[in-house]
């Protein structure tokens, strides 16, 4: 019993760090620079124009869907305790 209550507690506290990584500030930011330089790597080769103005439209895509979706999450989340 007592390692069965130890394993939920180690279950629990990999899951509490896997949350806290999937919202945390440093994983948006990586996926952002990621996106940005991999967006200006793909326009200049194909010849895009300024590339990297350009590539902010994804990158900014990208942190403004982080941002939104904590609402849509909340909405959905609601939806799904009242079934």
């Amino acid at each position: 019993m007592e390692i069965e209550l130890q394993q939920i507690h180690e279950r629990n506290r990999r899951v509490e760090l896997d949350k806290a990584w999937e919202v945390s500030n440093l994983r948006r930011g990586l996926v952002a620079g990621i996106t940005y330089i991999v967006a200006v790597f793909f326009m200049y080769r194909i010849g895009i124009s300024e590339p990297f103005i350009n590539a902010l439209v994804p990158t900014g895509g990208y942190l403004l869907s982080t941002l939104s979706l904590p609402f849509i999450k909340r909405w959905w989340i609601s939806r799904q305790d009242n079934k």
